[in-house]
Order: C-alpha cells, then sequence, then structure tokens
C-alpha cells in the first residue's frame, strides 16, 4: 500500500482512461514529479515531491495514537505564479477490499450505515485492463454532513482488515475510488475539485497552500476503526463541560416561543435536579413572526423585559448555567439589514439568496465587529455561559470572493471556524453546541471547536435510538446531545424508551415538564440516576457491539441492542420497535449487574443494563 497526494494545475493533461470529468488524479502535473526526501510508507514522516521547476509538494503525516493524521502542504517556489485545480489531502493506492461503508445523511435523519460490495459498486477491473471504474462522492456546499458524512471505511472480508477515514472539512469536500488494473483500489480525499467543487487555487510565486487534514485507521473491525477515529477527534471542551452533565432545552416546551414567565416556571421546576445547563432556544428577538427577524439580535422585550440579564441571572441563582440560541451567520428577510447588500455572501454579483436567507460575509471585518457586539457582547452582558449555534441551509456551490466559487466558499467558512475560536478567546469558559438544523456539521474539525452537538432535529421520532446509534460512528458520544422529550401523556414505557435513548450520547431534557405527574417525574429521575451511574462509560468506553435487524428511519421494526465497554463495566441499551423481540445482552459468566432501567416487555419499549464484567 502506498500513502501519497496529488495536484493539477490548470492547463496540464489530464488522464485517460474515460475519466475526463470524474477524477483528476493521474494527471501530467504529478508525471513531473519525483520522490525527493521520505517515503510512501503508512508511517509518521513526511514526503517530499519536487516537479523541477520550483513546485514542493510535502505530504505530513503525523500519529495520533491508533490514527494517522495526513494532510498536503504545496509551495509555489518558483518564479511563475501557477493555478490548481486539484488538491487531495492523501491519496491511498494498492488497497485490498470487497466492501466500503459510508454513513448518509438527510435532515432529521443521519448517520445511516451503507454497505456496499465492489461488484455492486460496479468497480470490478475491466477484461483488458483499461478504463478508470471510479466512484466518486461527498458534499457541494457548507452544510459537509448532507447526503454523506466525509467518512469511508474498506472492507477486506478474506484477511479481516479495515482502512477507516475521516476529513477533517466544513466546505466542500470530496472522496473518490477507483479501480483499473488490478484488484487493488486506490483512494484519494480532500477539497472538491475543479469538477466536484467549481475550486481552483492560484498560488504566486513564495506562496504555499495547505490542505485540509484527514485522518486514517487500519483495524479489524468496523467498530474498531470508527472507534479509533472517533478518539482521534480531540474537542475544545470548556472547563464546564468536563463531565456528562445534564442539560434542558426548552424550545420542545414553548416551541419557539420563551419569555421570562416560562422559563421561570421551567427553572423552577427543575431546581435541585442536577441540571447543569439549561438553554433557551429560538424565538427570544424579533417579534412573535421570529423566524423572519434573525440577524438583528434584538431581544423581545414583550416577552423578555428590560433584556436577557434577568432570566441568565435567575438561572444562575437556581444552580444552572443559562444557555442562548444564535443562528450568527444568516439574515431572515425582516432583518434591518436584509436589503443592504454591502456585507453579504454575493454570487455572481447579487447577494447569494436560499430559502428566504442571506448570509453574512465572516471575512468581513465589520460583520465580524457587528457579531461581536451583538454576540459576544450580549453573552458577557447576561451572564450566558453557553451558546448553541445554529445554521439553517448551505451556501451550495460557492459564492464570489475568490479565484473561485469553490476557494471562497471555503475562506467563508474557515472565517465562521475563527469566528467560534473568537468566542472562546472572549469567554474562555463558554460551552458552545453546534447544531445545524440538527446534525449538517457533525464533521471533525468543527467537532474540535466545540463542546456538544445537537445530533439531530429528530427530536420525537421513534427513529432517536436508530440515529443517537450510528453516530457512535463518527463524533464522541460526549458530545452527541440527544434530546428526550417528555410529554404529559406519554406512557411509562414512552419516557423510558426516551430516556434510555440519552444513555447512547449526552442527556438533554424537554417537553412537558411542569404537567408530568409526580409517577412521571419518579421515571425521570430514575433515569437521570441511571445515566448518572453510566456516564463514564458513556464518555471514555468503546462501543463493542450493535446489533439492529431493520434499517428504516420511518417506520423501525425489530430491535437494536448496543453495547459499550470501559475498565471492567458494560452499558448495554436495548430499543425495541414495531414487530420487536426481546434481546438481552451477552452476560459473561460472572457477571454482576451493578443497575437496570425500563422494562422493554413490549413494542417501543427499551431496557438497559449496567453490568461488571
Amino acid at each position: 500500500m502506498r500513502l501519497f497526494s496529488e495536484m493539477k494545475l490548470i492547463g496540464d493533461g489530464y488522464a485517460g482512461g474515460y475519466s475526463c470529468g470524474e477524477t483528476m488524479l493521474g494527471s501530467a502535473t504529478m508525471e513531473r514529479f519525483t520522490l525527493k526526501e521520505g517515503s510512501e510508507e503508512w508511517e509518521e514522516g513526511t514526503a517530499v515531491y519536487e516537479d523541477g521547476a520550483g513546485l514542493v509538494l510535502k505530504v505530513i503525516r503525523t500519529k495520533d495514537d491508533r490514527a494517522l493524521r495526513v494532510k498536503t502542504v504545496v509551495t509555489n517556489g518558483s518564479d511563475r505564479d501557477v493555478s490548481m485545480e486539484m488538491l487531495t489531502s492523501f491519496v491511498l493506492s494498492g488497497i485490498t477490499a470487497d466492501k466500503i461503508h459510508r454513513l448518509q445523511s438527510f435532515w432529521s435523519a443521519e448517520g445511516k450505515l451503507r454497505t456496499e460490495t465492489i461488484a455492486d459498486l460496479h468497480l470490478e477491473q475491466s477484461w483488458a485492463h483499461h478504463g478508470l471504474r471510479i466512484e466518486k462522492f461527498g458534499n457541494c456546499g457548507s452544510m459537509p454532513v448532507r447526503k454523506y458524512f466525509p467518512f469511508l471505511a474498506l472492507e477486506d472480508s478474506a484477511s479481516g482488515e479495515f482502512t477507516g477515514i475521516q476529513l477533517y472539512l466544513t466546505s466542500t469536500w470530496q472522496m473518490e475510488i477507483q479501480c483499473q488494473k488490478d484488484d487493488t483500489l486506490t483512494v484519494c480525499g480532500g477539497i472538491g475539485d475543479r469538477d466536484f467543487g467549481h475550486w481552483m487555487k492560484n498560488l504566486a510565486p513564495g506562496e504555499s497552500f495547505e490542505s485540509p487534514e484527514a485522518v486514517l485507521v487500519r483495524g479489524s473491525s468496523l467498530e474498531e476503526v470508527c472507534d479509533a477515529l472517533v478518539k482521534a477527534i480531540h474537542p475544545d471542551y470548556s472547563s464546564t463541560d468536563s463531565g456528562m452533565d445534564i442539560l434542558f432545552n426548552e424550545y420542545c416546551t414553548t416551541w419557539g416561543n420563551p419569555s421570562f414567565e416560562n422559563a421561570k416556571k421551567i427553572v423552577d421546576k427543575l431546581e435541585g435536579k442536577g441540571i447543569k445547563f439549561l438553554v433557551i432556544d429560538a424565538g427570544w428577538y424579533g417579534d412573535e413572526i421570529w423566524w423572519e427577524c434573525i440577524g438583528d439580535w434584538e431581544v423581545n422585550e414583550t416577552r423578555f423585559p428590560g433584556g436577557l440579564k434577568a432570566i441568565a441571572d435567575y438561572i444562575r441563582s437556581k444552580g444552572m448555567i443559562p444557555g442562548i440560541w444564535f443562528e450568527l451567520e444568516s439574515l431572515a428577510c425582516r432583518s434591518k439589514h436584509f436589503n443592504d447588500p454591502t456585507h453579504l455572501v454575493k454570487k455572481d454579483g447579487v447577494p447569494l439568496t436560499v430559502g428566504g436567507r442571506h448570509f453574512w460575509d465572516m471575512e468581513d471585518p465589520w460583520v465580524v465587529s457587528y457579531l461581536e457586539e451583538r454576540v459576544i457582547g450580549l453573552l458577557k452582558e447576561a451572564g450566558f455561559g453557553y451558546i448553541k449555534v445554529d445554521y439553517n441551509d448551505t451556501m451550495g456551490m460557492g459564492c464570489d470572493g475568490a479565484e473561485s466559487m469553490g476557494e471562497a466558499l471555503r475562506r467563508k467558512v474557515a472565517a465562521t471556524q475563527c469566528f467560534f475560536r473568537k468566542m472562546k478567546e472572549a469567554i474562555p469558559d463558554l460551552v458552545i453546541e453546534n447544531c445545524s438544523s440538527g446534525g449538517h456539521r457533525l464533521e471533525p474539525s468543527m467537532m474540535q471547536l466545540v463542546s456538544q452537538a445537537s445530533f439531530s432535529d429528530a427530536h420525537e421520532t421513534p427513529a432517536i435510538p436508530l440515529i443517537a446509534a450510528n453516530l457512535h460512528r463518527a463524533i464522541p458520544p460526549k458530545q452527541n446531545q440527544i434530546w428526550a422529550a417528555i410529554r404529559a401523556a406519554d406512557s411509562k414505557e414512552r419516557i423510558e424508551y426516551s430516556l434510555i435513548a440519552t444513555l447512547l450520547g449526552r442527556m438533554c431534557l424537554s417537553g412537558d415538564i411542569y404537567d408530568l405527574t409526580d409517577e412521571q417525574w419518579a421515571i425521570v429521575d430514575a433515569g437521570m440516576d441511571f445515566y448518572r451511574k453510566s456516564a463514564d462509560v458513556i464518555q471514555y468506553g468503546k462501543t463493542i457491539q450493535h446489533r439492529c435487524s431493520d434499517t428504516s428511519y420511518l417506520k423501525p421494526r425489530g430491535q437494536q441492542l448496543l453495547v459499550r465497554e470501559w475498565q471492567g463495566k458494560r452499558l448495554a441499551v436495548l430499543h425495541r420497535f414495531e414487530d420487536s423481540q426481546r434481546w438481552e445482552p451477552e452476560f459473561p459468566e460472572g457477571a454482576k449487574i451493578l443497575a437496570e432501567f425500563g422494562s422493554g416487555e413490549v413494542d417501543f419499549s427499551a431496557k438497559a443494563w449496567l453490568y461488571e464484567v
């Protein structure tokens, strides 16, 4: 197996094999490069390639526990400008595999595992070893987890070997799988190229450009490589969010109608329950049609007389940390700035409009200053210690502002990430939640900037445990914020079903909490107690088993069992769907059950076991 990288310059010839328009690998640009230093092995080190005319390509490999971090740096050491239309983060060739695994994603349907054989994908070599077979996939836009996660795992059934890959990129990305001359595969990934992502990049003499990072892992099972990829994500956890504390978000309680009075009512009900964070979601600004007022961030003083400081102070007085929702990169149609194009993202010279929204140009110093005042200033003034940052549409193929639309998009999104860092610099203990209509930004470079993330907008659907479990392959469960929206009409089984789903990540409560009976509250209290007992296994453990009898998110049937292990303890989580059976964990001989919660006796019920082995 070789590990290297490639680039392509505009004007150079493309590879043959009927591949032009599908791939830029194997171009005439790379025919001029030779390896000058290092190796192409799967090991720590740097490989240096030169083209003889001043261009230098460095493939930098850094060990990270079980993972290998890889990036490519190209430097123009010539006396002329050059223009790239493709640069990979990595290329792996000589891979033996007969199956590939991908993670699919749509709104409220994140993380679905898709497994296909090489034959299914029609990637077998031709009879004459001629003509490239190519599977190219990715995401075009500023919602990087839309259709696919930037993830790929390749499996060799004969040897039992797996290779796992994650890309760290919040804008347009791509991966390719190729087959031509033998039974092995070539895989590459990085920024979406000119064909896929409308990306070109100019380099003046002396300039360098660095690709996004890729993380590569080898192992003996899908669970093993996914665990290593997830543990290679190093989140910037706030000092106030070091554990697995429970939070409450009021959105599924007020449905966008928060006020001082109903927030106070929630706080009073939750006092003494051990809730760490209480988040006020959308609707605190503008007027009753709040979704059309995004962008100005002026407090609705009918709902919050005198501003937000009074409710933030009240939340703190009851022992909780107050949080607030923003969609800071967007403007809706009734914003004061909506019709002023001066500071907006543009495409073809006019403001880019998507679903009635415009986008702030996050590279514009005026915009940064405005958001420092309206966002960071409000957080500081009111005393919020938690911010939920939402993002509810995508810029698509790109925008104006650079040598190509794809490069302009990359820069705008990188500027957003700079603002995330700026918030933490201004408020070092700030807890940041990454949300994008639920899970559209659950990619590693964003996850490293935040403490938590909205796993999905599937707040009350029966698919919640399926989504939550599948996300173990993509993000740390500690960051995987799963909602349990408890309703006054819920049965005992339904409440347990919702609470047990949160054991697959981070518990977030919502719903009709002040209308629950004492009996219902007793179930919620017992669920929170079991969650706290299981917290270390959730946070630090490894998922060793994930069995599911069905793949439908809309109408799940059968059952799911997930088992996670850490330091001699195991947490088993069972959910039953329609036409289900009761699956029990395979308790090893001598296992000691430490705690149980739920029943799991009927369809749409659940049970969890915490035990020693």
